[in-house]
């Protein structure tokens, strides 16, 4: 993981009110320091050239609204044009921002909560963790493809972790659904589980088919898609 600090008075008006937010952040060409802005055609973005310009999506970690500062915090992996740009960034490289997306909201009636994940769902998680009351029980759930993605955590009074290593070969998304599987939900427990696409259906299906949970006490969104270079779109 790797973070990375834009800045500038574009930022100015940006407001971030919920945790688990999102930003879309344009990125210029591999291989080019210049920022080219697409147009909108009235389906989707495109460049001059008739390319679709380089936008991931990225949970904004924290942003100063006094020094117009926003952190965004990258998984750093082999390819992948967000992964390369952050790893290659230095001061002056140039980006774009649009947003926030939707967040999440913590229900302060909840009698308890699960937060569970892969490696890219750690910012939005750690936001979660902060906002959280003291006194609610959390239970969190984070599968790790390696073990330096073992990052340190807000502190939480109430909360219990778990890491579960990603066996090699294995589909993304394994360990954490046996962690899910095994998981004791309290009736009530409100739960938010972020990861790549096909696993979080395989999550999804688990939750509300098996378990019958409740489609209002659970928001689970694909953030990435296996075996493609880009994100895919949050789904509740």
């Amino acid at each position: 993981m790797k973070r990375v600090t834009v800045a500038g008075p574009e930022l100015e008006g940006l407001t971030i009110d919920l945790p688990a937010a999102s930003v879309r952040t344009l990125l210029p060409w591999p291989g080019s320091h210049e920022l080219v802005m697409p147009a909108w055609n009235g389906n989707e973005f495109l460049l001059p050239d008739g390319s679709r310009p380089k936008i991931r999506t990225v949970t904004p970690r924290h942003f100063d609204p006094d020094a117009l500062e926003l952190d965004l915090d990258f998984v750093i992996h082999g390819g992948g044009v967000a992964s390369e740009w952050a790893d290659a960034a230095e001061r002056g490289a140039v980006a774009a921002i649009s947003g926030p997306g939707r967040g999440y909201a913590i229900d302060p009636e909840a009698p308890a909560f699960l937060f569970a994940g892969d490696e890219t769902a750690i910012p939005a998680i750690s936001q979660l963790l902060e906002a959280l009351p003291d006194d609610t029980p959390v239970e969190v759930q984070i599968e790790v493809a390696r073990p330096d993605a073992r990052l340190a955590l807000p502190d939480h009074p109430r909360a219990t972790v778990g890491w579960y290593d990603l066996a090699a070969g294995a589909p993304p998304g394994d360990a954490l659904l046996l962690a899910l599987e095994g998981a004791d939900l309290a009736p009530g427990t409100r739960c938010w589980v972020a990861g790549e696409a096909a696993a979080v259906q395989r999550i999804r299906r688990h939750l509300f088919q098996e378990r019958k949970l409740p489609r209002a006490q659970a928001a689970v969104r694909g953030y990435w898609k296996h075996g493609r270079s880009g994100d895919a779109d949050d789904d509740t």
